[in-house]
């Protein structure tokens, strides 16, 4: 079985400045900084953004996995990352790729798009609830913000 699910923001920035942070390592960084109580860990293993980057991301609770950048398309501003280890791929998800998408608009505003894609493993038990983008909804919202208050200082 499979399935995704989808959120999206309307930043009052443009699409390269938003793309600026999220099509580099600056989100993840961002996101620990401002999100402490969730993100207690992330750290960069191998790479600077490019494809072949390995993160392991450690939230709270001790849920932790590690992602590798898988696409970074900087014309289309698509960034993919996968799940290469732990998390969700221990307990049961044999695909677990987050996909984040940032959609000018006009000059002056664009959409962030975060999607989560899942598949689960053959005969596994997976409780497809626990698949949320509450975090990257929130990582969103913090990029919004922090580029929101750049933008009035201009």
């Amino acid at each position: 079985m499979s399935g995704q699910v989808s959120y999206e923001t309307e930043v009052k920035a443009g699409a390269a400045k938003v793309w600026e942070v999220y099509g580099t390592t600056k989100m993840a960084l961002l996101a620990k900084e401002a999100l402490p109580d969730t993100i207690i860990g992330l750290d960069i293993l191998e790479g600077q953004g490019a494809v072949g980057t390995i993160i392991k991301i450690t939230l709270a609770g001790g849920f932790s996995y590690k992602e590798k950048f898988t696409k970074v398309d900087h014309e289309n501003r698509v960034k993919e990352t996968e799940a290469i280890e732990g998390g969700f791929l221990n307990m049961g998800l044999s695909l677990y790729r987050l996909r984040l998408e940032v959609i000018g608009k006009d000059k002056e505003s664009c959409m962030i798009k975060s999607t989560i894609e899942y598949e689960i493993a053959n005969g596994a038990s997976f409780d497809v609830s626990l698949v949320s983008v509450k975090l990257f909804a929130d990582i969103a919202e913090v990029v919004k913000k922090q580029l929101t208050i750049l933008a009035g200082a201009n």
